[in-house]
């Protein structure tokens, strides 16, 4: 069994983290996407100065790793050229030390937002990552509408994909943000957790949805931490009950596929 963190907060030093895991047994343990700072409203130069170094917050992620002996995965945004910065992703494994980043690919420029004015995207997909005794790859908050990511990460051996999020709110968006996660997770036979921002912007509502589609845990709202045992068998049973990944017919996804 394989035990995952999930961390909801608000933006704020990483050190308030710390103390909401002391005394956490975790394998793996998931912060949010912007877990330092809210952009909103910021122009892209304020957004740049308030930015950090991935140096700075692998250091951080590194004292959580170091109070639980837990891998810990979280986002934040990097400083890039300026004026520009990445929403990057790090995983940071129980010795503190950086054993992965992926910088968001898809950006939220929806909902009268637009978060390229400021953010330059990557140009690769999460690489997959093995995380004790599962395979885990990454994505970010809006990207849970491309199911093209999901599946991408699935066929790499993905058996959890875990998403970093700061999901605004608004009519019916907690509802669409449980309705992608699960339908994302039913698609590929995979786990996916959603680690969830909460504030007067932010829904909150982090998830875990395993690979039939079933929500194993919802944080609701506010400030909180909590441990999720997940079972990783489940994973192939979900792809020998219906073995989509092994049903599709490439051949025909012309428009996908150019």
């Amino acid at each position: 069994m394989f035990r995952l963190g999930l961390v909801q907060k608000s933006p704020g030093p990483l050190s308030e983290v710390v103390k909401m895991v002391a005394g956490s047994k975790a394998d793996l343990i998931l912060l949010p996407e912007y877990s330092l700072f809210d952009p909103t409203g910021l122009k892209p130069e304020e957004v740049w100065e308030r930015t950090t170094a991935l140096e700075d917050f692998v250091e951080g992620l590194a004292k959580i790793a170091a109070e639980t002996g837990a891998y810990v995965a979280g986002g934040f945004l990097e400083r890039g050229p300026r004026p520009k910065v990445f929403n990057t992703t790090v995983l940071v494994s129980p010795a503190g030390k950086a054993v992965g980043t992926y910088r968001k690919t898809h950006l939220f420029d929806a909902y009268g937002y637009k978060e390229s004015e400021a953010v330059e995207p990557g140009g690769e997909l999460s690489g997959i990552f093995d995380v004790r005794q599962i395979k885990i790859g990454f994505a970010v908050c809006f990207e849970l509408r491309f199911p093209e990511v999901f599946r991408e990460l699935a066929l790499g051996g993905a058996q959890l994909v875990a998403v970093p999020a700061a999901w605004y709110s608004g009519p019916l968006k907690e509802e669409i943000l449980h309705v992608l996660a699960r339908a994302r997770a039913v698609e590929n036979g995979v786990f996916i957790a959603v680690a969830a921002l909460y504030s007067q912007r932010f829904t909150g509502r982090s998830l875990v949805v395993n690979p039939f589609g079933v929500v194993e845990a919802d944080l609701g709202v506010g400030s909180k931490y909590r441990v999720v045992t997940i079972d990783p068998s489940l994973v192939d049973e979900a792809r020998r009950t219906v073995p989509a990944l092994n049903l599709r017919r490439p051949s025909l996804y012309k428009r996908l596929c150019t």
